[in-house]
């Protein structure tokens, strides 16, 4: 099966004080069940707050969202259901009930929280090659050796060459 769907952010709702437990899990259980593909990130949102303890200020973190963990992934029943049913978490966001898919955060929601966490939303650089193009490596190792374009993947910036 050939998957159409991108990866987005939603959020998950979780039991008050289980957001850094709920990240952690779903982290170990992508990995444990092969969801790398379809669950990438996991984002707890905090900000640095200044308290005074016994007299002393000190700086802590403090939850944004207390209850509430953002995740990018691919929806798919399966990345769906390995989330739902991580421990400690409630249910996503933007879920009518009945196995309804969430929706997902909007694009510039997302932007302006990752730039928050000090995260910034990567990137694609423009590829200026074609195939067959013939291009001479600049830098590293490989400093000096021309080459021929073979392959080009611009999901994860990689070229072959001969």
């Amino acid at each position: 099966m050939v998957e159409t769907a991108k990866k987005q952010w939603y959020v998950l709702h979780t039991y008050s004080g289980y957001e850094d437990k709920v990240k952690s899990d779903l982290l170990s259980r992508a990995q444990s069940m092969g969801m790398q593909d379809y669950i990438f990130r996991v984002m707890v949102p905090e900000k640095e707050k200044v308290e005074t303890v016994r007299g002393k200020k000190q700086e802590v973190e403090e939850k944004i969202f207390p209850g509430y963990v953002l995740v990018e992934m691919v929806m798919t029943d399966e990345s769906w259901f390995v989330v739902r049913n991580t421990p400690n978490v409630t249910g996503f966001v933007g879920s009518h009930g009945g196995g309804s898919k969430p929706s997902p955060l909007l694009p510039e929601e997302v932007e302006r929280l990752l730039n928050q966490q000090g995260q910034p939303e990567k990137k694609k650089p423009t590829v200026n090659f074609e195939l067959g193009e013939h291009v001479t490596i600049t830098e590293g190792a490989f400093n000096g050796i021309v080459g021929k374009i073979t392959d080009i993947q611009p999901d994860n910036t990689s070229f072959m060459f001969q």
